[in-house]
């Protein structure tokens, strides 16, 4: 019986590796399959507070259509093209690169799939990205391209999915669980975000719903990650371009990133 040519195997064994992220040892995703629960805003501060571990961190911006990473750290420059690869902008001492840094903040990107593709593989491939224990990626809402192309093609640690606690929100934040599930990719936890107000009387107040995204970590056996409350200061300090971490390190709200990152560190350093 003849043997199968070793050269073969190794040519499907390519195949179906997947490509890491150079100059990073960890790349850990930030995702929903829905648009408005605060993915940019939890990758941003999340970052932040794994910088404070003492750990060098990047961002990847990978929402092509809607960056969001320049309001948030307040980056006007564009990357120095350097012998063929783009230089990361460094902002509070963490490695950047966005699609808003390429382009004017008010031109629309009318791009069809494949060009979204080529970009995510020059970000992940034509980047000089330098040293990283962590690179942080906001994924842009749904189930297209973008999510395909770094499930299947990029090397991904772990994915952190974002939802509000309400149903309408929970609806395709369980079809983007569905999708990384049947792509193998590892799903590390469910963070409820929005999840609660505390009023000026003390008590506590679930205006989007009460435990929604724990009983969906429990529905899929994810691990539930923790809650992040209603806190003006957030989406202030975001819009001013110093995200709530860097601006206030001892902020309850940073405290709660702190331990995100503590928890993501114990995992993988």
């Amino acid at each position: 019986m003849s043997k199968e040519n070793p050269s073969i195997n190794d040519a499907r064994r390519k195949k179906f590796e997947k490509n890491p992220i150079n100059g990073t040892k960890f790349t850990i995703a930030i995702s929903s399959a829905k648009g408005g629960v605060g993915k940019s805003t939890f990758a941003t501060n999340l970052a932040l507070a794994l910088k404070n571990l003492g750990l060098k961190v990047g961002i990847l911006d990978a929402d092509i259509y809607g960056p969001s990473l320049p309001k948030l750290f307040s980056i006007k420059e564009k990357p120095e093209n350097r012998e063929g690869k783009l230089i990361p902008v460094s902002k509070y001492n963490i490695q950047c690169m966005s699609m808003g840094f390429l382009t004017d903040e008010q031109t629309p990107m009318i791009w069809r799939g494949p060009m979204v593709t080529s970009a995510i593989k020059t970000f992940t491939q034509k980047v000089d990205w330098k040293d990283l224990d962590f690179i942080i990626v906001d994924m842009p809402p749904g189930t297209g391209d973008t999510q395909l192309t770094f499930a299947q093609e990029i090397k991904i640690d772990g994915i952190i999915i974002i939802s509000t606690p309400q149903e309408l929100a929970l609806q395709d934040v369980k079809r983007g669980i569905s999708m990384f599930d049947k792509l193998k990719v590892n799903i590390i936890g469910l963070v409820d975000n929005m999840s609660y107000f505390i009023g000026d009387d003390g008590k506590r107040y679930s205006i989007f719903g009460d435990g929604g995204v724990k009983k969906t970590a429990e529905e899929f056996n994810k691990n539930f990650l923790g809650e992040i409350p209603i806190n003006s200061d957030i989406g202030k300090f975001g819009d001013q371009g110093t995200p709530i971490v860097e601006k206030f390190p001892d902020h309850e709200i940073s405290k709660i990133y702190t331990d995100f990152a503590n928890k993501l560190k114990s995992q993988f350093i």
